[in-house]
């Protein structure tokens, strides 16, 4: 098989398997992870349960992949504005923190995702280690953050000490992030990122 075929025939495999994905976070959002069946996924994705079983070995197997999707999307779009930003390590942190607590990170079909896949990650070891694998990345990521703009602003601040900064930092984000998303009429427009900022700039020592 020619280099030219191999790519397209993986390449191909993959959109397959990203609209499986798709059509299984969109049943997971409307129904929760019970209600998404694997008929209900084909049907969805406009494809036979047979295709799913070639590229999935189980249920439980698709329902990890799209939570592992989910959450990877989730950060990657949180942090892209803080990554792009060209200014100074507080104002990529202010960037982060504002794009957190924001729309389209702040969502309700997020929130129905996060709720949906809650108690499958408390009960399935896969699950759990994709969760742990998503949060930590997301709160060394935040870490890096606040030692940069730390540093910048000359506070010192020990390995121990900026992951306590980073853990409170992320659980605040967290909660606010839940709130905005299950409760979106509660909040004036930018009010969530405002208390994200002044919190968050309370907890490091540095006004964001």
């Amino acid at each position: 098989m020619s280099e030219e075929r191999r790519k397209f025939t993986r390449e191909g495999a993959e959109q397959r398997k990203l609209a499986l994905i798709q059509a299984t976070l969109e049943l997971v959002a409307e129904k929760g992870v019970r209600g998404a069946t694997v008929r209900g996924i084909a049907e969805r994705a406009d494809v036979t349960q047979g295709l799913i079983r070639h590229y999935f070995s189980s249920k439980e197997e698709l329902i990890s992949a799209a939570y592992d999707h989910h959450m990877t999307q989730m950060s990657d779009l949180t942090f892209a504005p803080a990554t792009m930003d060209p200014g100074s390590a507080r104002d990529r942190l202010r960037v982060l923190v504002h794009s957190s607590l924001t729309p389209p990170v702040v969502d309700p079909r997020s929130i129905a995702l996060w709720a949906g896949f809650l108690n499958k990650v408390q009960h399935d070891a896969g699950m759990k280690a994709t969760h742990e694998k998503t949060y930590l990345d997301f709160r060394d990521r935040l870490e890096r953050l606040i030692r940069e703009a730390l540093e910048e602003a000359g506070i010192a601040a020990s390995p121990a000490r900026l992951n306590q900064f980073a853990t409170a930092c992320n659980a605040l984000i967290d909660g606010l992030w839940m709130e905005g998303g299950a409760l979106p009429e509660a909040f004036a427009p930018g009010e969530l990122s405002r208390i994200g900022l002044e919190s968050v700039g309370a907890i490091i020592g540095l006004p964001l």
